[in-house]
């Protein structure tokens, strides 16, 4: 019998200066799961800044879409592998209908984007609502997006979860390969990692991040030299908003 993979994660979220001088909390969010068959799920969500609980909305979407894709058996084809996006879609939103619910207030202050990943053995898939994006690597350097920034009707605006249609819109992409490295993102580090409006992956963005996350750094070091990395002066110079990154490397 094949080994399972082993991948090597590192994630952070980190409050922008524009919610530093405000006094808001960060209001993006990021879990990340291991499933048994060896297979990866990344979750990414970003709370709308006008939503009075955004962070709550985000934190509730990611998590509930990575357990639900967690549990689930291994997709037996593409389809099913769509399927299982869009029910985690679904199931995140019907998670931040209810809490808006229990909280007596309109689910628009729940409001969030989210991404989903699924990486297996063979073929990584994505789902996306909203801003941020998924971005692929392969073993000689190249990267790619899996999905791209969804905006709204109007500039800087997007779609978040609790939007009409959103789960019917939402990008679901899946892609054959064994793909070594995996990054999710929030809209945050947009600037740095794409070439926007096209969206396409930035390249030299990415090569020291996954070299990086694929040397033996103790975990608990590595991420604290994420967390310097975002809020140095060349990156905090780009951007004021909340910054998520998740990056995962495939040990074999």
């Amino acid at each position: 019998m094949t080994a399972a993979p082993e991948w090597t994660t590192i994630g952070v979220s980190v409050r922008g200066s524009a919610h530093e001088r405000l006094g808001l909390p960060c209001q993006d969010a990021w879990a990340v799961r291991r499933r048994p068959d060896g297979g990866l799920v990344v979750a990414v969500a970003d709370g709308a800044g006008s939503a009075a609980h955004a962070e709550m909305g985000a934190a509730l979407a990611s998590a509930v879409a990575a357990d639900y894709l967690t549990g689930l058996e291994r997709p037996a084809n593409d389809e099913e592998c769509c399927a299982a996006l869009s029910a985690a879609l679904t199931r995140s939103l019907a998670a931040v209908t209810a809490k808006a619910a229990e909280l007596q207030t309109e689910v628009r202050e729940l409001a969030c984007t989210l991404v989903v990943v699924l990486a297996e053995p063979g073929r990584v898939a994505a789902a996306q609502i909203g801003d941020g994006a998924a971005v692929v690597g392969e073993r000689d350097g190249s990267v790619r997006t899996l999905t791209i920034p969804q905006t709204g009707e109007y500039l800087n605006a997007t779609t978040f979860l609790i939007s009409p249609d959103a789960i019917s819109a939402a990008q679901v992409r899946v892609e054959s390969g064994a793909f070594p490295h995996l990054a999710v993102l929030t809209d945050g580090i947009e600037m740095l990692a794409l070439a926007m409006p096209s969206g396409e992956a930035y390249g030299p963005f990415f090569a020291p991040l996954f070299a990086f996350a694929n040397t033996d750094t103790d975990p608990d070091e590595a991420r604290a030299q994420l967390e310097s990395l975002l809020r140095s002066p060349r990156v905090q110079a780009r951007t004021d908003d909340d910054l998520t990154l998740v990056l995962a490397v495939r040990k074999r």
